[in-house]
């Protein structure tokens, strides 16, 4: 079983920055490569960026490159996803998901169907 709470929503104003924390419990998450998305009200769950277990790959939603930054702690079993220059298209709850080690070179972490385990998730409110 592959354990992870997150952290880090909050309201925040345009134009902010947060830090959302996946904290993991035991050396199964570390093993995992890790993904976030989020879900804003009536819309389906989105892709928003993914690490691999190594953390030597990433990648992120294309419209997000260059305000997003996922990272990964290893020594803290933590993987971080940093938001930057916040706008209320943001607002969202925002949702850590663990794969299998090898879902990101395979292509498959863009899906959510490709996630076995997924957190609670965290909400982040953007106000204008």
């Amino acid at each position: 079983q592959v354990q992870f709470v997150e952290s880090g929503g909050r309201l925040v104003q345009a134009g902010g920055s947060l830090r959302l924390s996946c904290a993991g419990s035991g050396r199964t998450f570390s093993a995992c490569d890790v993904g976030w998305f989020r879900q804003a009200p009536g819309k389906e769950r989105e892709f928003v960026a993914a690490i691999s277990w190594s953390g030597a790959n990433k990648d992120y939603l294309d419209s997000l490159k260059g305000r997003f930054t996922i990272s990964r702690e290893i020594a803290q079993n933590t993987v971080y996803l940093e938001m930057n220059s916040l706008k209320p298209e943001d607002t969202a709850r925002y949702f850590c998901a663990a794969a299998p080690a090898g879902t990101f070179l395979s292509g498959a972490y863009r899906q959510v169907r490709s996630y076995d385990y997924w957190g609670q998730g965290t909400q982040v409110t953007v106000s204008s």
